[in-house]
């Protein structure tokens, strides 16, 4: 690695990192004005009326990375003009609270410009000898994809500096990787611009928070870590897909729990309640900090393990992933995150 592309690297992450550090404060004193705050409820965790918006503050840094040190394209004019909306989205639902179907609505505009205005596709996958074209069924499996990932970021965004954090070792790990593989397109750019960007809002965000990156921050970085995986890793082989995704692992799990358990209570997936892991964590005796430094660490672990499948070893890679799931089915099968083991027993 030569020094000129160590100092753009350094650059992309530096410029976004400060400008947000800086900038969020007076974003904070805004969304008090405006009303776009988290008035604490029956279950929230913190204590204090605390504002929310830190989203804009990392869109803002992605836009200013973007005009340093990115290029002109159709495809990152799509990216744009869905962040905005998604942005937007956002920004209202965090000030108003908007009703599930609308910004749903919101979700669903952004995530089909991608694929019908940028071409960003899912269009084919290979795997096992097996080669699968998928036709007119990409732009639906593509937005699926990018709605998956902004809902993902979305429900997991329960304690201070975790969207933010998970969202911060997703970058780097996918931006090492593209370094390693001298893969210097946009995702590389954008992998390293939100990087700072992320960065830069954890420190106002982590706890104690001053600032909640609130509805625009975590469907933005939902948004943003989907479009990423489409860009550096389309029509390639399904290991190259699934790699990303297990980056995001915890996060994934947590919303695949939410929905099977809300299912089976015969409530709507949009319900909210205190089972997600990081609760499970809490129930735990764990303080917040630490719920969330345990959930940073098995993510960096996982992390780690995609780094090694991709650079080293696949099959190191194969039998560290299989350790890690299956520490994480342990924990599930031992926490109320699918059903409720304490009323099981009470009923016992």
């Amino acid at each position: 690695m030569n020094s000129e592309l160590i100092s753009k690297i350094v650059l992309m992450i530096t410029i976004p990192f400060v400008f947000v550090a800086l900038i969020t404060p007076y974003i904070g004193k805004l969304a008090l004005q405006i009303g776009a705050v988290d008035i604490p409820r029956t279950r929230h965790i913190h204590s204090k009326t605390t504002p929310k918006l830190g989203g804009l503050g990392i869109f803002l840094g992605y836009l200013l990375g973007y005009m340093i040190f990115g290029t002109h394209s159709a495809q990152m004019n799509s990216i744009l003009i869905a962040s905005f909306i998604i942005i937007l989205t956002g920004i209202v639902d965090d000030i108003v609270e908007l009703k599930p179907g609308v910004k749903f609505g919101g979700q669903l505009i952004s995530a089909l410009i991608i694929p019908l205005y940028g071409n960003i596709l899912l269009k084919d996958v290979s795997a096992f000898g097996i080669y699968l074209e998928f036709g007119i069924l990409s732009i639906p499996l593509t937005t699926f994809f990018i709605l998956g990932c902004i809902n993902c970021m979305n429900l997991i965004d329960g304690l201070d500096g975790l969207s933010g954090g998970i969202s911060s070792i997703y970058f780097l790990t996918i931006g090492i990787i593209a370094t390693m593989q001298n893969k210097f397109g946009l995702d590389f750019v954008l992998t390293f611009v939100m990087l700072g960007s992320t960065l830069g809002f954890l420190i106002h965000n982590f706890n104690p928070a001053k600032i909640f990156a609130g509805d625009s921050g975590s469907m933005f970085m939902g948004f943003i870590i989907s479009v990423i995986a489409l860009l550096g890793f389309k029509n390639v082989t399904m290991t190259s897909l699934i790699v990303p995704l297990l980056v995001l692992a915890i996060p994934i799990l947590d919303t695949l729990c939410a929905i099977i358990r809300r299912a089976l209570k015969g409530e709507k997936i949009t319900y909210a309640d205190n089972f997600h892991i990081h609760h499970q964590l809490l129930n735990k005796n764990f303080t917040p900090t630490q719920t969330v430094l345990i959930i940073y660490f098995v993510d960096i672990l996982f992390a780690i393990t995609s780094i090694v499948y991709i650079l080293h070893n696949i099959y190191l890679g194969y039998i560290l992933y299989g350790i890690l799931l299956s520490i994480v089915v342990v924990f599930v099968l031992n926490t109320s995150v699918v059903i409720d083991i304490k009323k099981i027993k009470k009923n016992k």
